[in-house]
Order: C-alpha cells, then structure tokens, then sequence
C-alpha cells in the first residue's frame, strides 16, 4: 500500500483534528512569513529611496524627523534654512550636488514639493507623456498622484497649505506638463514643481506679476531641506561635523538614521516573530499530543500492518509522512495567509498615501518560510514514530483476540 495514501487516510479520518492542526501550522508560518514579507519589501523600498544621498540638511530638530520629511516624506520637515545657506553649502569643494526641496503644500493629500529637474533624474524618473517643469506654476506628477487624482497634461489644480489633506487653497493653479512612469519610489507620489512656483505661490503674487516677484530679495527666500552628494569619501568624515558644529543648520546621515530606524521597528517585528514561532511550536505540541495518542487507537492495524510484512521502519515513516503532510499543507496555506495579510496592509498604506507595497510577487526566498513547518511535523513524529516502530505485535494481537 502507498505510504502516503495510507497517511492521508488516516488523517481524513480524524477531521476536526487535522483542522485544527492545520490552522495552527498555517497561523504560526502567515505570521512568521508576513514579518518576512514586509521587512523585506520595506527594507529595499527605503533603500531604494536613499540610494544616492549621502546627506541631508535642514533646520535645527530630530535628525529622525528630518531623514523621513526630506527623504521618505513621511513626517514633517523641522522647519525651513535661508536659501543663502544652501548656496553657500553648494560652493563647499566637499560637495558635488546639492538638491534643494521646498515643502508645505499638499494637493489631495499628496506633497506638492519644489525642487530642480536634478531631482527628477536621481531617481530615474522617466516621462510616461508631456515634459519637465520649467516655468513658474508647471508640475509634474508621479505616477501614482496621477492615477489617483486622475489629472493629465494640460490639466490645473490649485494646491492646499499644510501637508495633509484639508487645507485652505492657493489662489495660484498649477498647469500639469508631465506625468511621471511609474518607479518604484517616493517619487511616484509626489507633485513635482520648481522652487520658484512654491516662492510665487506663498509670496502672494498675482500671476505673472513678475514686477512683484522681484521685490523679494533672494536672501529673503527659504527652502526646506537639501538633499546632498559628496564630491569624495573625505567628505563622509568632517562635513556633517562641520555643519552641526559651526552652522544654525542640521545635517543627518540616511544611512545611520535609517539603520536606527530598523532597529526601532526591529523590536515589534521581533515580538512578532516571536508569537509565530509560540503558535508554531503549540502546533508542534498538538500534532505530537495527537499522534501519539492515536497509537492507541492503531495499535490493532499497526500488529496487522506487521503481520503481512510491514518493516518497523515503514511503520515510522507512516506517522512521518502523516505529520510531513500536516507540516506541507499547514506551511502553504500560511505563505498563502501572509500575502493576504500583507495585502490587508497595502492596501491601508495605499489609503493613507504612504509607503508602497506589494502582496501579489512570489519569491524563492519564500520557500524556506516552509522549513519551521517541515521540522515542526517532524519533531512531533520522532517520539510516536519511535513508539510505533518498537511495538509488542503479539502482546497487542492477544488482547485483541
């Protein structure tokens, strides 16, 4: 007879317990494989929108605060720099870019930020239709900005004061001269302008009153943050330093702040590691509490499974195999609870205009989530297993007969 026919009828022979054994396996792998999938995709999400900034800087605060304002766009900014100290920081010979970005207005929710075209290309951004910003008052739009506010090329919008939704309008529009592909990154929800289209827009102007605009002298005018790129490694070492020491200003490494932003969120991913591998080893505990003690209710087929030639070590792998198929359903069906709750959580994300993330991708790396269970069945199999193996056939057979 197949062993693992033979298996599986055992176990549809015992429903409710097999259930439960499965929710339990399911349960303790959707909750380790959700913690996976979602460091995972986070972890290289943040990377990706780090990548190529070696430094940001902007007004005296939390230097946390200030890597999710200026980088993530997931906080608010801890105030605004005269644009006087962004050009002098420019002209340092340590420095090889600085990308300036003013923010403060949102349009349904999503960051309206002012900046230059360099900003655009750090990400390799690449147009989907229409062209960068230029003149006053143009924008582009990320991806997701457009596909949520449903504005094309040629479109106006008017954007609200203050980073979340609900703010009071400028009497300013903006035109849409392009809309972005899309990337991956924070840019596909963002709003794209010139530093000068925010200026125009919080000064007060009337459009096209370029006479006014004037009145305003440049060491007047501010901008949030700015995104810097070292000219050499030297710079790593004194120019942060520097800034803190010597200037009103604040500089924050991504890499360091972002590394102490893992560790943070480390601790509840940690905890609920940890709950999954307490409901994987109750699953543990269960599957073995149930094998062994249906030995006793097959000790009469396990003798008559030995009578007709049956080896002591087939009789072991029998409950092997039964434990084996628990562990293998159990473990697919909670990769399958993973991504749904990882689905759950994309779609919350994707409500409150935050990081972006996905339930729909498979990966290989996934199928090593299948190892707790495998070894979890195979714990509970090994006591029962041995048992079922060292059985007294004619001592069983007599109190049969």
């Amino acid at each position: 007879m197949n062993l693992v026919h033979l298996a599986w009828s055992y176990l549809k022979a015992r429903p409710l317990g097999t259930l439960l054994n499965v929710l339990l396996l399911a349960l303790g792998v959707g909750t380790i494989g959700f913690v996976f999938l979602v460091d995972r995709q986070i972890g290289e999400r943040l990377d990706r929108d780090a990548r190529g900034i070696d430094l940001v800087v902007g007004a005296k605060g939390s230097p946390l605060q200030l890597i999710l304002a200026g980088i993530y766009h997931l906080d608010a900014p801890t105030g605004n720099i005269p644009l006087e100290a962004a050009r002098t920081l420019e002209a340092n010979p340590l420095v090889r870019e600085v990308i300036p970005l003013s923010l403060g207005d949102a349009l349904r929710g999503f960051r309206i930020v002012g900046t230059i075209p360099a900003y655009v290309e750090l990400y390799g951004g690449e147009l989907d239709s229409g062209r960068v910003f230029g003149a006053t008052l143009e924008a582009v739009l990320g991806s997701s900005v457009a596909r949520t506010t449903r504005l094309g090329v040629g479109d106006r919008f008017a954007g609200s004061h203050g980073l979340a939704e609900g703010g009071a309008e400028h009497a300013d529009a903006y035109v849409v001269v392009g809309i972005l592909k899309p990337t991956g990154t924070v840019l596909d929800r963002l709003v794209l302008v010139s530093t000068e289209s925010v200026w125009h827009v919080h000064e007060g102007h009337a459009a096209g009153n370029a006479a006014a605009e004037h009145e305003h002298r440049d060491d007047d005018r501010e901008v949030t943050v700015l995104l810097v790129r070292y000219a050499s490694p030297i710079a790593a070492a004194s120019l942060p330093r520097k800034i803190n020491a010597e200037t009103n200003l604040q500089a924050a490494s991504p890499a360091y702040e972002s590394a102490r932003l893992f560790r943070m969120i480390g601790v509840g991913a940690d905890v609920i590691r940890a709950f999954g591998g307490v409901v994987l080893a109750t699953a543990a505990l269960s599957l073995f509490i149930a094998l062994y003690h249906a030995l006793n209710e097959r000790a009469y087929d396990i003798a008559v499974l030995r009578t007709l030639g049956a080896r002591p070590a087939w009789i072991a792998m029998m409950l092997l195999a039964e434990a084996l198929l628990l562990a293998a359903v159990g473990g697919v069906l909670g990769l399958l609870l993973a991504h749904a709750l990882v689905a759950v959580l994309a779609w919350w994300l994707s409500a409150q205009d935050s990081l972006s993330i996905g339930a729909s991708a498979f990966s290989a790396r996934e199928l090593w989530l299948m190892g707790p269970a495998l070894l979890a069945g195979l714990l509970a199999a090994i006591l029962p297993g041995w048992r079922a193996a060292r059985a007294d056939i004619s001592a069983t057979l007599a109190r049969r007969n």
